[in-house]
């Protein structure tokens, strides 16, 4: 049995070690321009890797030929779900509607 250990007559507990949580920015959805001027949404639990992800060329299929990319726009949300249900809901808008987004964060070079 995997984290017990049998002594004889007693069945003992042997802890076993954990993974130590990753300190993380909590899940993000996100709005990238890329290098040509389009847009590109996407969520992710750790935002400065997921970006060095994609200027590394290993992101998504659509920005490893728009590099480099820089991030526009972000939100902070609840959990993963409302993170997949939030980047759902942004990439149905339309580029006018996104655009309008990133101008009202205010965020520079946007």
């Amino acid at each position: 049995m995997q984290g017990t250990a049998h002594t004889g007559q007693a069945v003992t507990q042997v802890a076993t070690p954990r993974r130590a949580k990753k300190a993380s920015t909590g899940w993000r959805v996100y709005l990238l321009r890329c290098a040509d001027g389009t847009l590109y949404a996407g969520c992710t639990n750790d935002l400065a890797r997921r970006l060095a992800t994609h200027n590394a060329g290993k992101g998504a299929r659509y920005t490893r030929s728009r590099l480099p990319v820089r991030v526009v726009w972000s939100v902070r949300v609840k959990d993963r779900s409302a993170a997949l249900s939030r980047e759902a809901k942004v990439k149905q808008l339309t580029r006018a509607q996104k655009l309008q987004l990133v101008r009202r964060s205010g965020k520079k070079g946007a």
